[in-house]
């Protein structure tokens, strides 16, 4: 490696203290009106009209320029493959939303289309996703549970499975539609930043913690037995002890389909994944594997001699839209909103992972407002809720997907299948689409090895993925949401109340300034004292940022203005109690003479001496403290008090406080918050920490020199 060479520089100019640089390069102050805001928010023009309709409407802008010669075959065949692998992952993620198969086909459809309208992300394939589909399951088998459908036909206790059905479309659709609102608004109101409360290791917690609900709820499907669906807190707990006691009932035909269609579908996967290399195409595992299952089904028609529950009857063509049921919206909004955040953060988090890595933007907010209207669309065609799956989006990218083109051919593909194949996979055994979930959620159990690598990076945060998986658990996905972030941002909370406090030292012959106790060859500046907080001061933290400054410099300053002010006392006390004996003599010898007047307290005290009590200043003590406020980017009523506090306090012991790298935000703060007066102004805040330096050495020169003067020019005197 070779040696970096050493640049000398030398900067000359004047220390610079915010009261120069607003003198000399005069701020601009922004004042911008309530009416000039909403002036120009309702200003309409060509230019920004046409901007409007471009971001609004994102395809209008890239369709035109679309290079079919460089992208064309890419998406084409990318496209087949993506809608080939919606058709069994719809029809299975159908199962988890408690609805009927076809209606995983017409959430792969529409809301798709809509996407490819106005999203901004090229790669990903959006869709129905597994989290997604278990949390509309949760909430329709909540508002549609079985117990509400049964009937007593012939003396036989039965599920009117064709009501119940309904009634779940309808609530998955209603559902479906609010959470849609709620993210169309939301980015109306340029919310997309909402995104940001949604750490990783929360979203891949929280994931792993519902793929949990997504195994649990598919259980009935692999065993052929009908376990009670349990909700509110320790469901899952629940569910899985009820099945527990179930198993003696399993239908040993539906668990053999099940275990040999998961050990098939395992297999090829791992053989698509050895032979990825060599095929131009992934093979469609999936769609190879519900055409077997459906042809053997048929033929050996385990229906009806074994048992084994199918997926029953799929309707030709699409079904006409209608308005969702407005009764229902009150039943459902809290779901709806937790569905809405869970959704755009999933899809959000992959769609930037993707423009990153192939050099494009993604717009937060106009992502939430594509995702917004497929799903409120999405609800008019009793679809349910729709987010993007990673599985598909590797198949998208991998088989030469580069726009959106893709995604829309794939609703294409599943257009057809619809409107001609449906009815074909009528025999298939849901047990069979139980495993296809299964085989899916293998790279979302692989997140469990996330708490390893979390430990030796940041401890925290893996606190946070093991605390959001213990509530997604614990709590049903939807309260284990909004508890998780909470707990999240709890988290920022407790590290900015344990922030790293150090003092700083100067590089020899630099500007530069590093803690004390980090480097062996940085220097302590004589008499000054700069220290710095790693994080920023606010209520939460104002009172331990004044303990640790005393703490690190080692100054008691309670300590010390108590000893001072009680010898401040004294003094007092020794010089009433010397005013008193001078007045009582003046009285004396005012009557032995009869000729002095004695005027109360301007008695003259001829020959009086003053007993000076005050301490010398003690030398181990700094005479300037430097606050370095680089890491602070706002300061609130609590922090300004404390800041104003910390400098009157050790100003009255003799110590200089001064403030430097304040952001222009934190300077505002200052002003609005009453720091400054006419004893403290703005010369005592600084540019740079340098500045702040070779001011109070300045002053600490001037003050040793004026004490030399004094003692030189001090006078005799006799006592």
């Amino acid at each position: 490696m070779a040696e970096r060479r050493r640049v000398d520089y030398n900067v000359h100019r004047d220390v610079l203290d915010e009261e120069i640089v607003d003198n000399v390069y005069h701020p601009i102050h922004h004042t911008t009106t309530v009416k000039d805001k909403l002036k120009k928010s309702f200003s309409c023009s060509g230019p920004r009209l046409k901007k409007t309709v471009m971001t609004s409407v994102p395809v209008v802008k890239w369709l035109p320029r679309y290079p079919v010669k460089e992208n064309a075959l890419g998406d084409l065949i990318s496209g087949i493959s993506v809608g080939i692998m919606q058709l069994p992952q719809g029809m299975a993620y159908a199962l988890l939303a408690s609805v009927p198969a076809v209606y995983g086909l017409y959430s792969s459809f529409y809301p798709v289309l809509v996407y490819f309208f106005f999203g901004t992300s090229k790669h990903i394939s959006v869709g129905t996703y597994a989290v997604m589909s278990v949390m509309i399951g949760g909430v329709t088998e909540r508002l549609a549970p079985d117990s509400k459908f049964l009937e007593n036909v012939t003396g036989e206790v039965i599920i009117n499975t064709t009501l119940r059905d309904a009634e779940r479309i309808k609530v998955a659709a209603a559902v479906t539609f609010v959470s849609g609102l709620f993210q169309v608004l939301l980015g109306l109101v340029q919310f997309g930043f909402v995104v940001t409360y949604l750490s990783e290791p929360l979203v891949r917690g929280y994931t792993t913690g519902a793929a949990m609900h997504v195994v649990v709820s598919q259980l009935k499907y692999t065993f052929g037995i009908s376990p009670t669906r349990f909700s509110g807190p320790l469901a899952l707990i629940y569910t899985v002890l009820d099945i527990g006691s179930l198993l003696p009932q399993t239908n040993l035909g539906t668990l053999v389909v099940s275990a040999v269609a998961i050990v098939c579908l395992m297999i090829a996967k791992e053989l698509n994944t050895y032979l990825a290399k060599w095929l131009p195409v992934p093979i469609p595992v999936e769609l190879i594997a519900i055409i077997v299952a459906t042809v053997i089904s048929w033929q050996v028609n385990l229906n009806a001699k074994y048992g084994i529950d199918v997926v029953g009857n799929i309707p030709s063509g699409l079904q006409p839209p209608a308005l969702p049921d407005v009764s229902l919206f009150s039943q459902v909004i809290g779901d709806a909103f937790a569905i809405s955040v869970v959704g755009y953060g999933l899809a959000i988090s992959l769609g930037r992972i993707f423009a990153l890595k192939y050099g494009y933007k993604v717009d937060s907010n106009q992502e939430l407002i594509a995702l917004g209207l497929s799903n409120t669309v999405g609800g008019f065609f009793q679809c349910f809720a729709i987010s993007c799956s990673m599985s598909r989006t590797m198949v998208q990218i991998s088989t030469g997907g580069k726009t959106q083109v893709a995604g829309a051919l794939s609703a294409v593909v599943i257009l057809i299948i619809t409107l001609w194949i449906g009815q074909l996979f009528e025999d298939l055994p849901k047990s069979v689409l139980a495993a296809i979930i299964y085989v899916n959620l293998q790279g979302i159990m692989k997140q469990f090895m996330d708490i390893k690598v979390l430990w030796k990076s940041s401890r925290i945060d893996m606190v946070i993925w093991i605390v959001t998986f213990i509530l997604t658990i614990l709590l049903n996905p939807d309260i284990g949401l909004a508890a998780s972030i909470a707990f999240a941002l709890l988290t920022v909370i407790f590290r900015t109340q344990l922030p790293t406090y150090s003092l700083l030292g100067q590089i020899p012959d630099t500007d530069v300034y590093k803690p004390l106790d980090s480097y062996e060859e940085v220097k302590a500046v004589p008499d000054v004292v700069v220290f710095r907080s790693s994080a920023t001061l606010y209520f939460a933290n104002a009172e331990m940022y004044q303990e640790a400054l005393g703490r690190k410099t080692g100054i008691d300053i309670t300590k010390i203005l108590s000893v001072k002010r009680k010898l401040e006392a004294k003094r007092q006390r020794v010089e009433k109690k010397q005013l008193k004996k001078a007045q009582k003599e003046a009285k004396k010898l005012a009557k032995e003479n009869g000729d002095v007047q004695v005027d109360g307290e301007h008695t003259e005290m001829k020959g009086v001496a003053v007993i000076d009590v005050e301490p010398d200043r003690d030398p181990s003590l700094p005479r300037s403290i430097v606050l370095d406020m680089g890491p602070v980017n706002f300061l609130d009523m609590v922090a300004v008090k404390t800041l104003k506090n910390i400098k009157k306090d050790y100003g009255e012991i003799g110590i200089d406080v001064v403030l430097t790298n304040c952001q222009p935000g934190v300077v505002h703060n200052l002003e609005t918050g009453g720091f400054f007066n006419e004893n403290v102004t703005k010369c005592c805040v600084f540019s740079s920490v340098h500045d702040a330096v070779l001011h109070c050495q300045c002053s600490c020169e001037r003050e040793r020199h004026h004490q030399d003067m004094d003692v030189t020019d001090l006078p005799s005197t006799n006592f």
